[in-house]
Parts: structure tokens; sequence; C-alpha cells
């Protein structure tokens, strides 16, 4: 069993940045997957930005250069730092973690004003 507690969210201008948290309460170094997934009101979930079992990083185009994620094995902690944050980019996100079984976080909000 994991737990995944996501912090981080908020409200920010267009432009503006945020980093989100995603604590788990076991190791991540075993895990196939872990990373941020997004879901704006009306759209589907969209992976953001996650690590495979490969230690490889993949990202959403719309992100790319923007979005850099990033891991602390030692704290079981994966972040996602959000700079040049845009109107679009407003969304609950939320941490997933594969074991293989398949772990979400409760959601943190993202509202990026223009």
């Amino acid at each position: 069993q994991v737990q995944l507690v996501e912090s981080g969210g908020g409200v920010v201008q267009a432009g503006g940045s945020l980093r989100l948290s995603c604590a788990a309460t076991r190791s991540i170094l075993s895990v196939h997957f872990m990373g941020w997934y997004r879901q704006a009101p009306g759209k589907q979930r969209e992976l953001v930005a996650g690590f495979t079992s490969g230690g490889s990083t993949d990202y959403a185009d719309s992100v790319k250069g923007r979005f850099t994620i990033s891991r602390d094995n030692a704290k079981n902690t994966v972040y996602l730092q959000m700079n040049s944050l845009k109107p679009e980019d407003t969304a609950v996100y939320y941490c997933r973690a594969l074991t293989p079984y398949d772990y979400w976080g409760q959601g943190t909000q993202v509202t990026v004003s223009s």
C-alpha cells in the first residue's frame, strides 16, 4: 500500500512559478512509474511529466521547456517545478505511482490567472 500526498498548488499569475511536491509513504526506488497528471474542467486527465522504471523522464509537449520533474529518493518525494505558467495550465494536478498497483494522490489545484 502506498499513499501519495501532494502539496504546493495555489493561485499564480501568468508567467509565474509553482513547485508541486508528492510525498510517498514508502520507497519509490522500485516503482514502475511515478509522475504527475492533470485534469482541467471538462477535459480528460492527461500526463504532464513522469519517471519511467528505466529512469528516463517523459513530458507532455505542452509543458516541455517550462516544467521540470525531479525526485529525492531519500525523502520518497517527487517534485514538479512549473515555470512560465499559462492560464491553460489551470487544472487539478495528481500524483501517480505504479508499483505495479496503481496509486493516485488526492490532487492539488493549480490556478493561473491571466
